[in-house]
This record gives C-alpha cells, sequence and structure tokens, in this order.
C-alpha cells in the first residue's frame, strides 16, 4: 500500500476516525535531511506490512496545524496511532527494527 499524505481535510476520515489495524504517522519537512533518511524505510514498511499497518505522511511546512496537534517540535516524529489514539512516538532516525517495535511487530 501506498503511503497517503494526510491533510487537514482529510485527516478525520484517514486517522482520528480510523478503526482497524494501526496507523504509522511520519511528520517530515522536504528541507530536513534526517527526514530524508528515513523516508525509504519509511516507505519499505508500507510496502511490506500492506494490510497489518497503514502508513501517512504529514508534510510540517504544509500541514501547520497537523504538526502543532502532534507537537512537531522536532522531525522526523514518527507517530503510532490505533483507533484514534496515540499508543507510540519516536523522534529521529530509527531503523527498520525499532519503528517495527514502536508498532508492536
Amino acid at each position: 500500500m501506498a503511503e497517503i499524505n494526510i491533510t487537514k481535510e482529510n485527516f478525520d476520515e484517514e486517522i482520528r476516525n480510523y478503526k482497524g489495524m494501526p496507523i504509522l504517522i511520519d511528520l517530515w519537512a522536504g528541507w530536513c535531511g534526517p527526514c530524508m533518511m528515513l523516508a525509504p524505510i519509511v516507505e519499505e514498511i508500507a510496502d511490506e506490512y500492506d494490510g497489518k499497518v497503514k502508513v501517512c505522511k504529514i508534510n510540517v511546512d504544509e500541514q501547520p496545524e497537523l504538526a502543532m496537534a502532534f507537537n512537531a517540535d522536532h522531525i522526523p516524529l514518527l507517530v503510532v496511532v490505533k483507533d484514534g489514539a496515540i499508543v507510540n512516538k519516536a523522534v529521529g532516525v530509527r531503523p527498520k527494527s525499532d519503528i517495527l517495535a514502536l508498532l508492536g511487530l
């Protein structure tokens, strides 16, 4: 499954009101070097865990209100949401194994 770009317009449908598999949200920016290092890992998880994890991305420059809602003072920020509630967070580049552990996989 491809990563889903989240905006304030689709946030409720894709994240807040979504029930089902866990959601991995990557808060990032195009100018952020560590974000670019993390992007291929997040994309790999989206491909390999299709049907088990919903992977979403929020560009903090394009969606400042969502960035503030997640307290994204530092990026990259990974947030795991299950049934509308935040269950885990991690800041910075992480190896794939750490991200899978955040997701409980």
